[in-house]
């Protein structure tokens, strides 16, 4: 027994040699000094060095401390995310020290790039720290927190690459980011107050307002009820306190933004408790390195002014996340407006001149600073579905670290769709996803979007061989693929919704599929949103969808709901539908209605549409909750923000056409009219909505699974972003057996499309 103790000790105590390969967010994030103690704690020998995979290590000491070593590499700095680790045995070298070498580059490269991240505690306690030299100092930031990704302007990683390159090191700092031991060590943004960047406060002339400290004036004037744009991360807020009516309201009015909620900055949990419900996971995710916006319950007693979200029961709920923000609460209001510096459907500002020419109409002050912005990213939105996040939008704290693939070895450019646009691009088995662009409905979106492709593709090193699009021609994002002089492969814009899901998890299908949104171009030439399909790598099978029904002046229908309302009351009680005892039929302009009845007789500006986001827009406007809309998705979010459950489901029928079931709703809307006849209270009337829809998409997939035998479902699409919707689905779904999956890693809406597309090229392009 002791003899076989002896052997297993020495056998631990035996001198191994390993090379270790780690790829993922290891560079710029204090990974290599977190090997270099560690080696040193455990008194291992060798090197450590970045070179176009990642980190690469090479270490020897006794099997034991190596095991131990290997370990902890599952537990890496705080920001550092380990995507793979990769070793081999090696013959030992005869180390006799352990050291960080200079970076290597002998290839392409596969280094991911970290996401800008939230101030870490250990800046902010020296931020406030009155015997620190960086007291106060609105840019301090270590390996473990900062800016990352929207300061780099080449590869590699390094500050002569970033907009940081102006501002040359003090001795101070310099002695910081060359110590191995020090948490600045190798931070490229790091500066203090004697060499760094400065903030500076304007008025809206762009005449400087000469302060001694131009952050507590500033917090001071939010306090007086200004508005501020305020230089961030990735661009410029509109900022105002958030419980003055009174600057709220001139917020929207200059601002043209007449219902579309505002996102708020609280202090603290505690101040976010005040305005919203929430638990420990909630807490943990609004304090994370990310920091989204989080889509939170709204209280009833939430004391903020009536304007920020007016018409619903959610808030956008965000923390401070840099330095300058903590330093402006320290002074100004608990609560803020912290809405994107932009005008309406534009990209946010980053750039100071731009901020002072597109914002002056806006802002009453303006507090810029001279660190430049490379590349703009907004703030992302998430929202919590069973525990785990769900996207709005993805960007700051998450771009553009890449979702891992099934396979691939192509170059890919996706270019997304219109609405919520982001692009993609992939390289080997990763695909980058873009940070939020916008909607591309203007020159300064669409100029934003070839930027952002030009430098991903020099930020990854990636030249496309391929190029993805969405069949709608007059889309800005086709037309631009279609410029391109490589080949293009047109993705049909539902089964992209279905891809984004099947790349998340490394599906390949055959699989089911329910995709609802507002809008997609169809096969046939008709617009599709409520789909059915048996999705697989190379294509789809469409086995169902909603009835076809006319959009009465096109696109315009869109922004006036009450017109798909009409063509559901007109298909199901004629003509005389207007002399209905409804107060929806007492709004309507006859005379308007008569013009566009006349147009769809003659098949003038009326394109089918079989849509699930207009027939939740028919039942808001029937309920009298929205007319017209003023932003989009606007009529069913109000919808879903007054649902109250109940589990009576209105009739609906479901007819095979064409080798195809075909969704018919006209009883269902009949059975809704009655309902609001009888004064049933429209919460009740939602719910029982919402409760159909559910029981509806039940329906379909057990049809679906009879004719497929397949059993596991996809859920994607816009409209499953109404998490009402969203929960009574899966009720249903979970209890008779079949597996769901949903998007959890870029959004259901069309900002997860490019990555479909793109996933759908690598599948289909021979290497």
């Amino acid at each position: 027994m002791a003899e076989q103790e002896d052997r297993a000790k020495n056998s631990s105590e035996e001198i191994i040699r390993v090379e270790v390969e780690v790829s993922g967010i290891v560079q710029g994030v204090g990974f290599r000094p977190f090997i270099y103690k560690l080696a040193k704690n455990l008194d291992l020998k060798g090197i450590v060095l970045n070179n176009e995979r990642g980190v690469k290590i090479d270490v020897e000491g006794t099997k034991r401390h190596i095991a131990s070593f290997l370990g902890a590499l599952d537990a890496p700095p705080p920001i550092a995310q380990v995507e793979a680790i990769e070793t081999r045995h090696l013959p030992c070298a005869g180390y006799s020290d352990f050291q960080i070498e200079r970076s290597q580059k002998a290839g392409s490269t596969y280094t991911f790039i970290s996401p800008d991240v939230a101030v870490c505690k250990d800046c902010l306690r020296e931020l406030f720290d009155e015997t620190d030299r960086r007291y106060k100092y609105p840019f301090i930031n270590c390996t473990n927190c900062g800016p990352r990704f929207t300061i780099i302007m080449d590869i590699p990683y390094d500050r002569p690459y970033t907009t940081m390159a102006s501002f040359e090191m003090c001795e101070e700092c310099r002695t910081e980011y060359n110590d191995p031991l020090d948490r600045r060590f190798h931070a490229q943004p790091v500066a203090c107050a004697r060499c760094g960047p400065q903030v500076t406060l304007l008025d809206n002339t762009g005449q400087e307002v000469k302060v001694e400290d131009p952050v507590r004036k500033t917090a001071e004037l939010l306090k007086s009820g200004a508005i501020v744009a305020i230089k961030g991360l990735g661009g410029f807020h509109l900022a105002c306190d958030a419980y003055n009516n009174t600057a709220v309201k001139k917020l929207r009015q200059r601002k043209y933004r007449e219902d579309k909620p505002f996102a708020l900055m609280c202090r603290d949990t505690d101040v976010a408790r005040k305005l919203c419900v929430f638990g420990t996971e909630i807490a943990a995710l609004l304090k994370s390195p990310q920091s989204p916006i989080v889509i939170l319950p709204a209280r009833e007693e939430a004391p903020v002014s009536d304007f920020v979200a007016p018409g619903h029961h959610f808030l956008g709920i965000m923390l401070p996340y840099t330095p300058l923000h903590h330093l402006i609460f320290f002074h100004g209001p608990e609560t803020l407006v912290m809405t994107s510096g932009n005008l309406s459907d534009e990209p946010i500002v980053y750039k100071n001149d731009e901020a002072l020419e597109r914002l002056r109409n806006i802002a009453d002050y303006f507090l810029i600073n001279n660190r430049g912005i490379y590349i703009r990213c907004d703030d992302s939105v998430v929202k919590l579905f069973r525990g785990k996040q769900t996207f709005f939008r993805r960007a700051r704290g998450y771009v553009p670290f890449p979702v891992r693939l099934r396979q691939g070895n192509t170059h890919v450019l996706a270019c997304g769709g219109e609405l919520k646009n982001t692009f993609c691009v992939t390289k080997g088995k990763y695909a980058f996803l873009s940070h939020h662009i916008g909607d591309l409905e203007n020159w300064e979106t669409y100029k934003a979007f070839e930027e952002g492709i030009e430098h991903f593709k020099k930020l990854f090193e990636i030249s496309p061989e391929v190029v993805a699009y969405d069949l709608r021609p007059d889309y800005l994002s086709t037309q631009y693929a279609l410029s391109l002089d490589i080949p293009r492969i047109g993705v049909q814009h539902h089964y992209a919704h279905a891809l984004s899901c099947m790349a998340e998890n490394q599906l390949t299908g055959p699989i089911l599929a329910v995709i609802m949104d507002g809008t997609g171009y169809g096969n046939d030439g008709t617009i599709w949103g409520c789909e059915f399909f048996k999705v697989h790598s190379t294509g789809f099978d469409r086995l169902g969808h909603l009835q076809y029904i006319p959009l009465p002046g096109g696109e315009r229908a869109i922004k006036e709901p009450w017109r798909i309302a009409a063509i559901y009351l007109e298909r199901i009680f004629g003509s005389a539908w207007i002399d209905l005892e409804l107060p929806f039929c007492k709004k309507i302009d006859l005379e308007k209605w008569e013009a566009l009845r006349r147009g769809i007789k003659l098949n003038y500006n009326s394109p089918l549409c079989s849509s699930a986001g207009r027939l939740f827009d028919a039942v808001s406007a029937l309920l009298g909750i929205r007319h017209t809309i003023n932003y989009e998705g606007q009529a069913a979010i109000e919808l879903e923000q007054l649902a109250f459950y109940d589990n009576k489901a209105y009739p609906y029928k479901i007819i095979e056409k064409d080798e195809k079931f075909v969704i018919d709703t006209d009883s269902t809307i009949e059975a809704i009219t009655g309902d609001i006849k009888k004064k049933v209270d429209i919460k009740l009337i939602s719910g029982r909505f919402h409760y159909t829809m559910a029981q509806i998409i039940l329906d379909m997939a057990t049809r679906m699974r009879e004719s497929t035998g397949l059993s596991e479902i996809i859920l994607s699409g816009g409209v499953f972003q109404n998490h009402f919707l969203l929960e009574l689905t899966f009720q249903k779904l979970e209890k008779d057996g079949f597996k769901i999956y949903i998007n959890r890693k870029v959004p259901a809406n069309d900002g997860g499309i490019s990555l479909g597309q793109a996933y759908y090229a690598v599948l289909n392009c021979k290497e």
